[in-house]
């Protein structure tokens, strides 16, 4: 039988692929891989495009197309058979990947191509893939002596599989708790649609009474609603204790070890490619220049940011002491009185706002932006083969031309990895039959339909699903057609989330927001009254925000930095210090956020999650040009269009970020729009 995995598809064959296809494609591919590119360099006379690169990016391109559906199911259908193959298949890819970034054979062709003559007739973004190619065979280590290569190579692979283990860590952590309760009054404060929801899980596991999982969105929903403080904290602690040696699963899943072990590794591999730490490693792709400047940054925003979210902080407490008699507030008592004291204040919550978001008429409203801005139009079809019967299939084009499509799986489930993000499945390329148009995985975790009620978002989740529309975009609208900087290829990560933060300010429009709303029974849009509240309310506690990802970053930067150098005791007193510095709320002793921090510890925002912060600055200068014209400024638009989201990673960030803005980007719009500064 033929391996679904090696026969070419347009898009991937979701139906017909198996665990046990995954091993031998990968195999298969990277073999023959590595067996066509030495016997191309054996013959290569003079580097040119066509003789050189084009062959490459057709073979990886080929790879990528078997391994882009097997990474996307091993996040949404992870099952103990395609998580062994996956294991297994990522240390193939990382041995392939480790060879090709150390062939010094292949690193002197393209170093003969950018010193030829040919090298000024190639396009822009031909030739900044080939500079970023020859940057990243040195950070793989090209010039380094056989035996360090060989320590490199080992490092590599050993790091995939630490990094895939905690995340399956976190997932199996996530999974392993939840809390059975059999009298609905213990659920008081909760929605009618979070406690038929419970119901539906209990059942489906065969339980009596209600089920409450660590799932985001439910998680999310007890600290925020739930009356009683004992569930409250009873969830705070299982969450914020998962994959460690506290809490309900305590030795569990622990990620204590595998943290250690990254870290130890990460700054290994620095030092052997001659920078003094991680930190410096992981900024030699990126727009900052120095672990410095990012930390004095982070530190920047937090001193603007602290008396504010002190304040902020005050007042929660006088409000909650008045009004509840509560003198002490816990961790688990911030988001639900939070809630409480923003609906005492704007007469809004995000449990009233979410009758008015019905996913289908925010995705209706949310397509419609986008026509608006960018001249596109979005429509499902039918008969796709996907891989749950939740997930749907749309087509993306302009004036009748199809430019894109993309997957959309937007609901939580077992064995599906929490958060929301977009994939790659396909990226844009020229290829001999003409050009390859980009594919996008568009994923999500919203609370499913219950029964005749369909899935209800709260505003939050809405401005979810516009970030990662925003990456979206980036991905399929580019008109790059050399696949290294094409869509969100090649742009350095610190500005990656620009266009996805940057599409987040459309939720917050009045006329946007009454295309996006519905009551899900009557159809009525969002009463005026109620939005202008909800928009009064939109910098309610946004200094308290600011720091918590404030902390996030600085820790994570300081990490990279510091570990295993003098002075350095522990990742907790790490944190502990952080938190001294700039946190308004210390956690109790017993939290271990860092064992779930995926972002750092199995993402790719290591030394890199001030990114966040960096990437809103450019979004929320870029948005300012869209205040000072119009919104929906058709003019504006186009220019985003054309410098930003089609531009990929062809040019520098700043150099496209200036093409559009006229200048480099200031902080001022994003203080503003926090409400921090006027």
């Amino acid at each position: 039988m033929s391996n679904p995995l090696l026969t070419p598809h347009v898009l991937p064959p979701f139906a017909s692929i198996l665990a046990e296809h995954i091993v031998p494609a990968i195999q298969t591919l990277t073999d023959q891989n590595q067996q066509l590119l030495a016997e191309q360099l054996a013959v290569l006379g003079a580097s040119d495009w066509q003789s050189l690169i084009a062959p490459i990016e057709k073979r990886d391109d080929q790879l990528n197309q078997a391994w882009s559906p097997v990474s996307h199911l091993h996040s949404v259908t992870n099952t103990p058979e395609l998580r062994e193959a996956y294991n297994d298949a990522v240390s193939l890819l990382t041995a392939y990947n480790t060879a090709m970034g150390q062939n010094a054979q292949l690193f002197n062709a393209y170093e003969t191509l950018m010193q030829s003559a040919d090298f000024a007739q190639l396009s822009q973004a031909q030739q900044q893939s080939i500079r970023h190619a020859l940057r990243d065979f040195r950070l793989a280590g090209v010039n380094l002596p056989e035996n360090k290569k060989q320590r490199y190579g080992e490092i590599r692979a050993r790091l995939s599989q630490l990094t895939t283990a905690f995340s399956n860590n976190v997932l199996d952590a996530t999974l392993g708790w939840y809390k059975q309760v059999l009298d609905v009054i213990e659920l008081a404060g909760l929605s009618d649609m979070a406690v038929q929801n419970a119901a539906k899980v209990a059942s489906q596991k065969g339980l009596d009474g209600y089920v409450l999982t660590l799932d985001g969105p439910v998680y999310l929903n007890v600290m925020t609603q739930a009356h009683s403080r004992a569930l409250r904290e009873e969830f705070y602690t299982a969450y914020m204790t998962r994959a460690s040696d506290q809490g309900p699963c305590a030795g569990q899943w622990d990620n204590h070890a595998l943290i250690d072990e990254i870290l130890q590794l990460r700054q290994e591999l620095a030092q052997l490619l001659g920078f003094g730490h991680y930190g410096e490693l992981s900024l030699a792709t990126k727009m900052a220049t120095s672990p410095a400047q990012v930390m004095t940054f982070l530190r920047d925003l937090a001193a603007k940011s602290k008396p504010m979210a002190a304040q902020e902080l005050a007042e929660l407490r006088l409000w909650v002491e008045a009004n509840h008699g509560l003198c002490e507030l816990a961790v688990w008592d911030i988001p639900y009185y939070s809630e409480k004291l923003k609906e005492a204040q704007y007469a809004v919550s995000q449990e009233k706002l979410r009758v008015y978001f019905p996913l289908p008429r925010v995705l209706d409203g949310l397509f419609a932006t986008l026509q608006t801005l960018f001249g596109v139009n979005i429509a499902p079809v039918a008969d796709a083969d996907v891989w749950h019967p939740d997930a749907q299939f749309f087509a993306l084009s302009r004036e009748g031309k199809i430019l894109a499509w993309f997957y959309l799986d937007v609901y939580a489930r077992d064995g599906k990895k929490g958060g929301a993000w977009m994939g790659e499945c396909r990226v844009r390329r020229a290829t001999e039959q003409g050009v390859q148009l980009p594919v996008a995985f568009m994923v999500c975790n919203f609370g499913a339909p219950v029964g005749d009620m369909p899935s209800l978002l709260t505003h939050n989740e809405v401005t979810t699903l516009f970030h990662e529309f925003g990456h979206g975009l980036h991905h399929m609208l580019t008109q790059i057609d050399v696949a290294a900087v094409s869509g969100i290829n090649g742009v350095a990560w610190d500005a990656v989330e620009l266009p996805s933060q940057f599409l987040e300010n459309w939720c917050w429009q009045p006329e946007v927001l009454t295309q996006l709303s519905g009551h899900y029974q009557t159809g009525e849009p969002l009463p005026p009254a109620l939005l202008q509240q909800m928009l009064a309310a939109k910098n309610f506690q946004s200094a308290l925000q600011m720091l918590r990802q404030i902390e996030f970053a600085l820790f994570d930067m300081r990490l990279h930095c510091e570990y295993g150098q003098a002075g350095f005791v522990s990742v907790q007193q790490l944190l502990d210090e952080v938190r001294t510095e700039v946190a308004a709320v210390i956690p109790p002793a017993f939290n271990r956020f860092q064992n779930g921090f995926t972002h750092i510890f199995a993402g790719g925002y290591a030394a890199g999650y001030y990114s966040y912060k960096w990437a809103e600055v450019l979004s929320a200068d870029a948005f300012a040009a869209f205040e000072e014209a119009g919104i929906f400024d058709a003019a504006t638009g186009q220019r985003f269009l054309q410098e930003i989201l089609e531009k990929g990673g062809s040019e520098e960030a700043m150099t496209l970020f200036k093409n559009f803005r006229g200048r480099e980007p200031s902080v001022t719009a994003l203080l503003r729009h926090s409400g921090i500064e006027s």
